[in-house]
């Protein structure tokens, strides 16, 4: 990972903000906007802990570190509450797809469990459609791709797993994109739900496990073996064992980074301690995401941007996670490709008008243009 397709320039928040980006790893459930949540519990009758936003938000652990990740999940308990009826599933994920937008996402991956949203009846089919609704709306309206990831969770039955499995498959070539296995960790392995993952690459759906946040390498090394995980949630303590890193760096096994939330959960102790940057330097295709927009108190151009200031990172630098995260997408090969070239052309005119902006002389500039310049090495594909 030598030489510069990009020339040197000051990267600010406008920058990261102008950039396309994707987001492969957003929880619906997490990312509601707060007076979404406000308006759904007054319409429905649901009570919350307040109704004062900034009060709701504080309860809900919003942007706080938490015990671990048991603790961060029991936010989940407030969001479910006002998702259980089409309109709202609907609303939510348009709202979603909608901020997404506003911060120049392109390309961006929903993930949620829909049993969770079956309290008062509603049956998991309609679950499913109100969200893939609310997504193509979003699609419909703004220059955004999405896609839907459906979850079984780690602490429940695996049979429900397997339930989930079946749902993902109905929807398959209808929305859904991949199937996914969130929750608790510790004591809940994936191998339990391999039935599941069985019925799923059977059937040729793309696979993504949460594993190495809450617990060690061994959890990812299931996910993987067991499961047939094409990517991975979080991969925090991926670097414990050396042997099973370079396995996912040579089988190109992308790796979903979530910075704050990995903090937050206590999954990597700080910034200066995060393997991100580690990862990054090896040639692993590491993305950045934000895993819950509301209860991490993110957004995609923060996570970028807390990276590029965390490790000093340079446009060429950031230019090869922006792409890592479009070649990493649930899409079929030529879309990918499609996408990936746009981006990629956008990116460097951006790149190009900062430089000009920041007076850079011509030499420096025609770094960025391949046709002028020597060929660099190029970013891992």
């Amino acid at each position: 990972m030598s030489g510069h397709r990009y020339p040197r320039i000051k990267i600010d928040e406008a920058f990261v903000k102008a950039m396309p980006k994707a987001d492969l790893h957003c929880h619906l459930d997490g990312s509601l906007r707060i007076e979404t949540i406000l308006e759904l519990a007054r319409d429905q009758g649901v009570e919350l802990p307040s109704t004062d936003p900034v009060k709701l938000k504080k309860a809900m652990g919003a942007g706080k570190i938490c015990d671990d990740l048991v603790d961060y999940l029991k936010a989940f308990d407030i969001t479910c509450k006002v998702l259980q009826t089409r309109s709202a599933l609907e609303r939510a994920a348009f709202e979603l797809a909608e901020d997404s937008a506003a911060e120049n996402v392109r390309y961006l991956e929903v993930r949620y469990a829909p049993m969770l949203h079956t309290v008062k009846g509603l049956r998991l089919d309609r679950v499913v459609q109100a969200v893939l609704d609310g997504l193509h709306r979003a699609e419909r309206t703004y220059d955004i791709k999405t896609g839907l990831i459906i979850c079984g969770i780690r602490n429940m039955d695996p049979e429900i797993s397997l339930r989930m499995a079946e749902v993902a498959i109905a929807f398959k070539n209808r929305g859904v994109v991949g199937f996914d296995l969130a929750g608790a960790e510790v004591d809940n392995p994936a191998k339990h739900h391999r039935a599941a993952f069985y019925l799923i690459r059977n059937n040729n759906i793309n696979v993504t496990i949460h594993a190495g946040e809450a617990y060690g390498p061994e959890s990812i090394s299931q996910a993987i073996h067991y499961c047939g995980a094409h990517r991975i949630g979080h991969g925090t303590r991926l670097r414990e064992n050396g042997d099973l890193l370079n396995y996912v760096n040579d089988h190109r096994i992308p790796v979903e980074a979530c910075l704050r939330s990995n903090i937050q959960t206590r999954s990597a102790k700080s910034m200066n301690s995060h393997p991100f940057k580690f990862y990054l330097d090896l040639g692993l295709r590491v993305t950045l995401n934000t895993d819950n927009r509301l209860i991490t108190d993110t957004t995609v151009s923060a996570e970028y941007l807390l990276a590029q200031t965390q490790w000093d990172l340079q446009a060429e630098e950031m230019g090869w996670i922006m792409e890592n995260g479009f070649q990493s997408a649930f899409l079929p090969f030529r879309d990918k490709l499609q996408l990936t070239s746009r981006v990629r052309r956008e990116y460097g005119e951006l790149v190009e008008r900062y430089a000009q902006e920041q007076g850079l002389r011509s030499e420096q500039r025609r770094e960025a243009d391949p046709a002028t310049s020597p060929k660099p090495a190029a970013p891992p594909a």
